[in-house]
């Protein structure tokens, strides 16, 4: 089966729904992530994005996300770039 990746917003909570290729997809994807390959993009399946999205709510009244982005960020680049006070 082909990857399906759901991702939406359901009473204040970020949901993400995975078939088992989609969690594999996804998990292979988070774990190529390192300082020279620091983001992957999400992106509706038609646009055959690293991370493919669906826009099929699983649920009434879902906000369905189907655009965003995974950032890879150590906690050196956070000290060095965004120190906090």
């Amino acid at each position: 089966m082909p990857p399906r990746i759901t991702i939406n917003r359901a009473d204040g909570e970020l949901q993400i729904w995975l078939n088992p290729e989609g969690r594999d997809l996804l998990v292979r994807q988070l774990q190529s992530l390192s300082e020279t390959n620091d983001h992957f993009h999400i992106m509706p399946e038609e646009m055959a994005p690293e991370l493919p999205s669906r826009n099929c709510a699983y649920q009434a009244g879902a906000e369905i996300l189907e655009w965003g982005k995974v950032l890879f960020r150590p906690d050196e680049w956070d000290s060095r770039y965004y120190p906090t006070s």
